[in-house]
Formats: C-alpha cells, structure tokens, sequence
C-alpha cells in the first residue's frame, strides 16, 4: 500500500476537464481508479480529471467519437455520457447530466480513514499574489492540493526559492518553489492544508461566478 496522494483532479466550475491549450501536466499518477462501460463490456481505467460536465480518463480503449460510455468512480457514483476526444491511452467522456463535483469531493473525503484523510487536487482559478523577499509578483492559481500549489505568471522565482502566497478568503501557509516550466510553477507548502479550509473557500469561489 502507498502513502502517495492520487493526483487526479476535480475540476471546478461549468468547464469541461480537458483543455484547448497544451497540456501541462507533469504527473505520472498515482490516480483514482474506476470503471469505463463502452459497447456491453467493462474495464478498470484511471480518472485523471473531472469536472460537472465530463471526465478525462486513461484507458487503452479506442471508441469512436460520439460512441456511448459511463463511468463508475471509486465512490460507486456512475456517469452517463458521450465520447468527446482519444488521444493516446486518455479519452474524454462528456457527460449527458452535469453532476455535483463538490459532493462528489465530501463523498472521496469520507471514504477515507480520519487519520489519511487528505484534500484531493482542485483546479479553480483565482489570482494570487506571492511575496519573496521584499518582492511581490501577481499570479494566477491553477490548482490546490493538501501539499501544494500550481501557479501560472510571468517572471516566477526559480526552483529552490522560498516564498508566501496570498489568496484572498485562504490562509497559505509557506512554501518552496520545487519545479518550474515556462510561466508554469510548483509551490510545496511546509505545513499540509486541511480539507476543513479548502472545501468551504471552493464552494464560496463557485458560488460568486
């Protein structure tokens, strides 16, 4: 069994969980698991982003676009939708019915043990502002996590830089920057943010948009 965090994310708002930009992910996994139907058979796939309107999963599978599929999440929650796009080993399912990704987030926390209970990967974007030294900068929050953020600007402090974000309504407690792309940037907080303050800050942000 492994301590590492899944890396899959839920994605806020009315937006489909697949990008029209390239893409920036650098993660290998560990992701949810779960179940894709297509054409009468079932097979274990992995969730690597969901949002209200779809999914995008990876899965060896080559459906047809617009060919019908559900998928089952490892809460036991099913999905009904439509194929939107494959692009080698991930596809994207637009779902027939938005569903409630908040519940859907309370429903992951509860299935955890207290003791592991850790706060998944959320993508929302909200400014931010990040002060190192006597140097602050603007920047845009890409996602959140219980370890970290993802951070997106121009003339971000290189890897190794120690540094404080601000975001409006969220404490952050101090972190480092550990990897850097392009306007791309990771922050590695040293204290874990707790899924009691990350939750109720989302649903506020939602609610305001």
């Amino acid at each position: 069994m492994t301590d590492t965090p899944s890396v899959t994310t839920f994605v806020m708002g009315d937006r489909l969980p697949w990008p029209d930009d390239a893409r920036v992910s650098l993660d290998n996994g560990p992701f949810d698991k779960g179940v894709i139907y297509h054409s009468g058979r079932s097979q274990d796939c992995e969730i690597r982003k969901i949002s209200a309107l779809g999914v995008t999963v990876g899965s060896d599978l080559a459906p047809a676009l617009g060919d019908k599929a559900s998928i089952e999440l490892a809460t036991g929650q099913r999905a009904a939708g439509k194929i939107a796009w494959t692009d080698r080993g991930e596809l994207g399912v637009r779902f027939d019915d938005s569903i409630d990704v908040i519940a859907l987030l309370n429903r992951k926390l509860v299935s955890q043990t207290r003791e592991r209970r850790t706060m998944p990967r959320i993508e929302v974007r909200s400014p931010l502002h990040l002060k190192c030294g006597e140097h602050f900068c603007l920047a845009t929050l890409r996602n959140i996590s219980a370890r970290g953020l993802q951070i997106e600007g121009d003339d971000l402090p290189a890897i190794g830089t120690y540094v404080s974000a601000f975001l409006e309504g969220l404490n952050i407690p101090p972190g480092e920057i550990v990897w850097k792309r392009g306007r791309l940037a990771g922050i590695e907080v040293f204290e874990e943010l707790s899924w009691t303050s990350i939750i109720p800050w989302v649903r506020a942000l939602v609610r305001q948009r």
